[in-house]
């Protein structure tokens, strides 16, 4: 029976990233905590499973070449590090999962919040800074490849520590440095770029922590990848901004609750 609610669970995330693209770390791991896995087992579990799960998006992408491969190496500079450091932190730091549930417990706040945030504001944001001018902006045309890095340091920690922020957030810092970057292109880079730091964090996670538990993979990957295509089918039926909104009030309730609480 559980491993039916399992897969169902799957189906459900898989479903909702099909019709409104919100990714599956933000709404799959506090649906694991929920049912009441570690935190620990359930952000390494997702992590691989969000890498699983984006890969075919990344194929799919660089197909129709709307891949930005120099940002994706300067993003991946910076994660892909910074995430097997955190994860050897946390192996050589403490001797025992519940020892840092706390930090992971607050990440995984405060990463929701701000995926929450940037999934509600979307609009905003590439209006803002398509836009934008001053010395921010000016700032950022200079230097834009430095702080793509760093960018991807920070993404690379917090989402070691969350499986949260690879998706939405990462979209919304392209946004932010590459106002003029074509939307599907924003997507492709983003989806390409959270194909190798969830799979990197994941295995960190496997290797260095053993968070992973594989039979519940499978049955997140057993309801979730039929469910993709069927959400995305429906997509254009369905009033996706009305479900966006939902879900992100939903996360960034959550959010709130992790990171106080």
């Amino acid at each position: 029976m559980d491993i039916l609610y399992y897969i169902l669970a799957g189906a459900g995330v898989g479903l909702a990233i099909g019709l409104t693209g919100v990714g599956g770390g933000s709404l799959m791991t506090p649906l694991l905590i929920m049912f009441g896995f570690p935190y620990n087992v359930a952000i390494g579990t997702d992590l691989l499973y969000a890498a699983i799960t984006k890969a075919g998006g990344m194929v799919t992408h660089t197909r129709q070449k709307t891949v930005q491969w120099r940002t994706v190496g300067f993003l991946a500079a910076g994660s892909v590090p910074a995430s097997l450091v955190t994860a050897q932190l946390l192996s050589s730091v403490f001797t025992d999962s519940s020892e840092y549930q706390g930090i992971l417990t607050r990440s995984l706040g405060v990463m929701l919040v701000l995926t929450a945030t940037v999934i509600l504001l979307n609009g905003r944001i590439r209006n803002k800074t398509t836009h934008s001018q001053g010395a921010m902006a000016e700032f950022f045309n200079r230097h834009t490849d430095g702080v793509i890095f760093f960018a991807g340091a920070f993404l690379g920690v917090f989402v070691t520590l969350s499986s949260v922020g690879a998706g939405a957030f990462c979209a919304a810092i392209l946004m932010v440095l590459y106002p003029r970057m074509p939307a599907l292109h924003i997507i492709g880079t983003d989806i390409s770029h959270a194909v190798p730091l969830t799979l990197i964090a994941g295995l960190g996670h496997l290797i260095l922590l053993g968070n992973v538990d594989f039979m519940l993979l499978a049955c997140l990957l057993v309801g979730s990848l039929p469910a993709i295509q069927v959400g995305t089918r429906l997509a254009a039926r369905v009033p996706g901004r009305l479900l966006q909104t939902i879900i992100a009030t939903l996360l960034f309730a959550m959010g709130v609750r992790f990171a106080v609480f």
